[in-house]
């Protein structure tokens, strides 16, 4: 069975996109941690982030860099954050959370919950930051 992942890439589930090429895609998370919180997906199902062959693996984080700078030029933010948790869905992922303090990276804390408008204009300004 397909990850909700996959089912988004199929375009299947709708999702707020910032970027996407041809093997990678990058859209907000719909239970934020902060505003502009995204993922970073290789459109390849893979479970474990490091069962990516090495070129895509690489490829993968060099896609994540170029969304994590827009990021930080459209979402005030200290830092760009990154974590690689793995183990709520079954499809490799990063996170890319704008922060300020280190607890702002805590996935034990309430998600957030944003207007559509507010969703479509923070993607909006992330996408035009590209």
């Amino acid at each position: 069975m397909a990850s909700i992942f996959t089912r988004i890439v199929n375009g299947e589930i709708p999702c707020y996109k910032i970027a996407e090429d041809e093997n990678y895609l990058a859209f907000l998370d719909v239970s934020p941690l902060a505003k502009g919180h995204t993922l970073v997906i290789p459109k390849k199902e893979t479970d474990y982030i490091f069962d990516i062959p090495s070129a895509e693996h690489q490829g993968l984080w060099s896609f994540a860099q170029t969304v994590a700078k827009a990021i930080s030029k459209a979402v005030p933010c200290r830092r760009v954050g990154v974590a690689v948790i793995g183990l709520e869905v079954p499809h490799a992922h990063i996170h890319l959370i704008p922060m300020n303090k280190v607890s702002d990276m805590n996935f034990a804390s309430p998600k957030l919950a944003f207007s559509k408008g507010e969703m479509e204009e923070v993607a909006g300004s992330i996408k035009a930051a590209l």
